[in-house]
């Protein structure tokens, strides 16, 4: 019999390990497949999604003093958290040290006027990479979860550059 595992969905072998662009692991079945285009699953549909492991940084945690550690959340977020911190299921409470410092996006200045509101614009980084064009002004009121600011947003193709109001290309400036 073979050790590979089966779909139990509808029995077929699991396909090889595969990752997603923003780090999560996955194992889907051999008859299935994802479409781009679509958007959608193709074939079987059953997606065995695989924890992540925390990658060691060479860094202390400024609370206690311990290693940090880079860990991916099962959606896709990324934090420094410290290698002491953990979760206890049962009592569903955090166990050892707390500290956590989520890695958000990053923005650099674009010399590129927004078509929308005039103002200019940035190039902001994701942290999983994806780059878009936004307006300056654009912002996220947590409290009442809605946009705030122009709304003006292009997201970049991966090696796109962004480019000017005059066609000219804009390079974010040199660190």
């Amino acid at each position: 019999m073979s050790d590979q595992e089966a779909c139990p969905k509808c029995g077929a072998p699991l396909s090889p390990i595969s990752e997603t662009p923003t780090g999560r692991k996955l194992q889907r079945c051999s008859t299935g497949s994802w479409n781009k285009e679509t958007r959608q699953s193709e074939g079987c549909d059953y997606v065995k999604w695989l924890q992540v492991e925390p990658q060691a940084l060479d860094e202390k945690c400024p609370k206690c003093g311990a290693a940090l550690v880079m860990q991916v959340t099962r959606f896709g977020k990324k934090m420094k958290k410290c290698s002491t911190g953990g979760w206890d299921a049962a009592a569903k409470q955090a166990t050892g040290c707390d500290f956590v410092e989520w890695i958000n996006g990053s923005s650099e200045p674009l010399d590129i006027t927004c078509p929308q509101c005039g103002d200019k614009l940035v190039l902001f980084t994701t942290s999983s990479g994806k780059k878009m064009e936004k307006c300056s002004t654009a912002g996220w009121d947590a409290q009442n979860k809605a946009a705030t600011g122009c709304t003006y947003v292009r997201w970049l193709k991966p090696g796109e550059v962004p480019v000017g109001n005059n066609g000219e290309e804009h390079l974010p400036p040199q660190e």
